[in-house]
């Protein structure tokens, strides 16, 4: 086992607050990112983590905790999205592509505040790259809550979702509200957003939004089944990419090890490849609407 796993993994604290924060960003953002995939909003998904970055310097630079302007930043920029935009794709891309122009500038100059007001060194890192092992404990119980949150409401809309997934007209002549649906899941998506930008950086959190989903679509045959495979794919990938950069840092006797969003995105990438190999492929995905 100490060819696998060096020495000190499993009693190491951060180690442990780090699977635990890892595995709820991982199984939120497997559930969240079914719907965006399906929903053709990983361009919204995307969006999201640049103001996630906003929400997370501007929350570093007043003195906030990071997970609250990661979570809030998305949820205002969610908001904004759905405010803008209509039903229309078109007008739906329109407002992503405004809302994503903002938050990019308000990213830079949060950024730029935040490198030369303060003696912290390393913050535009962590903002952006993530930080998982220096993650204070006390924000466990908060990511789980937040995730919950985000779980109940894609499981209260979750019909009415996937209708409204497949044809919003044919949702709208349903009676459903449409617009009140959408909105609730970039809420959803907001919060998915946040939490895993806490886990392996702002910039690079749509890898575990858009990564598992996309592979486990590839290889089941219906949502309900897509969203297990997805979660246990994006837990699979955390803990692997956790395991191996606490392990870099034995590789060489001056390493300080390698980042671990760099592993999580390259074995979610790994992980889509491999779905794509012809007897794995499942499809069509049946919705079950």
């Amino acid at each position: 086992m100490h060819l696998i796993f060096e020495p000190g993994f499993f009693s190491s604290g951060p180690v442990r607050v780090a699977a635990e924060i890892g595995a709820v960003a991982a199984v939120v953002s497997a559930v969240v990112g079914i719907f965006t995939v399906a929903r053709s909003q990983s361009f919204a998904g995307h969006a999201l983590t640049d103001v996630a970055t906003t929400g997370g310097a501007g929350a570093f630079f007043f003195g906030f905790n990071p997970l609250v302007g990661f979570i809030g930043g998305g949820v205002v920029g969610g908001g904004a999205m759905d405010g803008i935009g209509v039903q229309r794709v078109r007008s739906r891309d329109v407002a992503t592509g405004i809302v994503l122009g903002a938050a990019t500038g308000l990213s830079a100059l949060f950024l730029y505040l935040d490198t030369t007001r303060s003696a912290t060194t390393g913050t535009t890192q962590q903002i952006l790259f993530g930080s998982i092992f220096e993650i204070n404990p006390s924000l466990v119980p908060v990511a789980a809550l937040s995730s919950a949150t985000a779980l109940v409401i894609i499981g209260l809309i979750y019909r009415p979702l996937l209708l409204s997934s497949v044809s919003p007209e044919l949702a709208a002549a349903h009676g459903i509200r449409v617009r009140l649906v959408g909105l609730l899941f970039m809420l959803a998506l907001a919060v998915s957003v946040g939490l895993s930008s806490l886990a392996i950086g702002s910039i690079l959190s749509t890898a575990l939004l858009i990564g598992p989903a996309a592979s486990a679509l590839r290889v089941t045959r219906s949502l309900r089944q897509a969203m297990v495979v997805a979660g246990l794919l994006g837990v699979i990938t955390t803990w692997l990419g956790i395991l191996l950069a606490y392990d870099s840092a034995y590789w060489e006797a001056s390493s300080q090890g390698l980042p671990v969003s760099f592993f999580i995105v390259a074995i979610a990438f790994v992980f889509y490849l491999v779905s794509g190999l012809p007897f794995l492929r499942r499809r069509p995905v049946r919705t079950g609407v």
